[in-house]
């Protein structure tokens, strides 16, 4: 037993000391990373709370300017903001809710410093309304510290960010609308015509043995006319005229001699010698009655509907063109140059020559080819049978049985449909014709007072109709074989 001196001495443990020291700098380690989580979670909240940083739905951006009289930081602006006015407008306008909902967007701090002293300017975002942004606003005016220091802030202006999309909106709205003039984007009925040309260019057949190009018209229509090529076929159907049938090179086919023989014919060829040439041929071997050129230097298959219809009503009778182009040398274009100076009761005159001077100029253009000679006052014969005597006075007793009829609608300006028995099958106004002919079935003759268009012969046709009697016709181009055309005057 050790005495010293009646005290009692204790010795340290060295391991229990190392252990202590051990314990003391896990200690401190754990309240610097506390410290750590602290300030990140304070630097979180001075980033706006992590509220969205969203402009879609903002209305309005507050813009202030502040001053502070020590250094200080974004952290102590942004805390100060939500610190200072918390609890100040009631539970509606507080920032904290506000930020947590969306309404108002993360508030940006821009700092800097000089002599000691902070400046800097406030952004925030507001979806609010008009008068909650400025109670907002006018509630940052109230702030008088940032951190430490002393500091006032000062509300400059609020932005309706809906103003400037106004601004924006207008200014792209006339660049589009300039970009669209240019474009120049077609109207509704150009769209339609495009669509119609489309679908008759497809409508296109082929005819007889040689399978020439040809309209869909052309195996039942009374009249013809005959073009170059298919290119010229189809610019006619593009155009609704269905009768057209192409020679397709300068020797015509046997198609076409045959067809000329039965049918009306025109002759429509290019503006151009090969043009003249087809035509001088086509006048030498078929039987045409009448010709029409496109204008000169131009083409069939590049004219425009107008022209293809002003072209075809210049249409001239062919024992004219016959006796200017082989008798006299002329071309058609002075021909149709000395028709314009005429006055047209010598055209008309001159359009009811009797058919024998055509006769004898053909004689004398066929003296050197006796096969075609001999065919030709046959076919003249024919023809004046065919055309001039039956049609006359079959026209002048056809139109006798429809007279009391005739009488009737010129009174009433209306349209009378009769069956095969000439009973009246209906009594309907001119205006609704083409529309109520689609529900009417077995109808054998038309009467109105009215204008026959060529619309309206391609509408009563497929219905089978055998008369059409109007007051006059217009731009009648083709004539169906089933279908008689009368009008009053005859």
């Amino acid at each position: 037993m050790d005495y010293t001196c009646g005290l009692k001495v204790s010795v340290s443990d060295p391991q229990q000391e190392g252990y202590g020291l051990k314990r003391k700098k896990t200690t401190i380690q754990q309240i610097l990373l506390d410290k750590q989580r602290m300030l990140k979670k304070k630097e979180i909240e001075g980033d706006s709370m992590a509220a969205k940083d969203d402009f879609g739905t903002t209305k309005y951006v507050i813009h202030a300017e502040f001053e502070a009289s020590g250094i200080v930081e974004r952290p102590d602006v942004v805390g100060a903001i939500f610190g200072q006015t918390e609890g100040l407008l009631g539970d509606d306008l507080d920032l904290r809710e506000l930020q947590k909902t969306g309404r108002i967007g993360r508030i940006k701090v821009d700092v800097h410093t000089r002599a000691g002293k902070s400046y800097g300017t406030i952004t925030i975002p507001s979806s609010l309304d008009r008068v909650e942004t400025a109670i907002l606003a006018a509630a940052l005016e109230t702030i008088d510290r940032i951190g430490p220091s002393e500091a006032r802030i000062n509300v400059m202006r609020i932005e309706d960010v809906r103003a400037t999309k106004r601004k924006y909106i207008i200014e792209r709205a006339k660049e589009i609308l300039e970009t669209l003039m240019e474009e120049e984007i077609p109207e509704t009925q150009e769209i339609t015509e495009e669509v119609k040309k489309e679908v008759r260019a497809k409508e296109l057949i082929e005819y007889g043995s040689e399978k020439l190009p040809a309209g869909p018209h052309v195996p039942f229509s009374d009249s013809i006319i005959i073009v170059e090529g298919r290119a010229d076929v189809l610019n006619l159907l593009k155009h609704g005229i269905k009768n057209a049938i192409a020679v397709e090179g300068t020797s015509i086919p046997e198609t076409i001699i045959k067809l000329s023989k039965e049918r009306i014919v025109t002759a429509f060829t290019d503006g151009d010698r090969g043009g003249e040439l087809i035509l001088k041929e086509l006048l030498q071997v078929a039987d045409i009655d009448y010709v029409a050129r496109a204008p000169e230097g131009k083409e069939v298959e590049e004219l425009t509907k107008k022209e293809i219809i002003k072209s075809l009503r210049s249409k001239v009778p062919a024992e004219q063109v016959i006796n200017e182009l082989f008798a006299k040398g002329k071309s058609f274009y002075e021909l149709m140059k000395e028709r314009e100076q005429q006055p047209p009761a010598s055209i008309e005159k001159a359009e009811e020559a009797p058919m024998e001077s055509k006769t004898e100029v053909q004689k004398e253009i066929h003296k050197k080819e006796p096969k075609i000679e001999a065919k030709i006052p046959e076919r003249e014969e024919k023809k004046e049978e065919r055309f001039i005597k039956p049609i006359r006075v079959s026209k002048l007793s056809e139109i006798d049985k429809f007279s009391k009829w005739i009488e009737e609608v010129k009174r009433d300006s209306k349209a009378i449909l009769l069956d095969e028995n000439e009973s009246i099958l209906a009594e309907i106004p001119i205006r609704d014709l083409s529309n109520s002919l689609n529900n009417k079935e077995n109808i054998y003759a038309i009467i109105f007072n009215g204008i026959i268009t060529q619309r309206l012969i391609d509408i009563v046709s497929e219905k089978g109709v055998k008369y059409l009697i109007g007051a006059r016709k217009s731009n009648v181009v083709r004539r169906p074989i089933n279908l008689k055309i009368l009008t009053f005057a005859e």
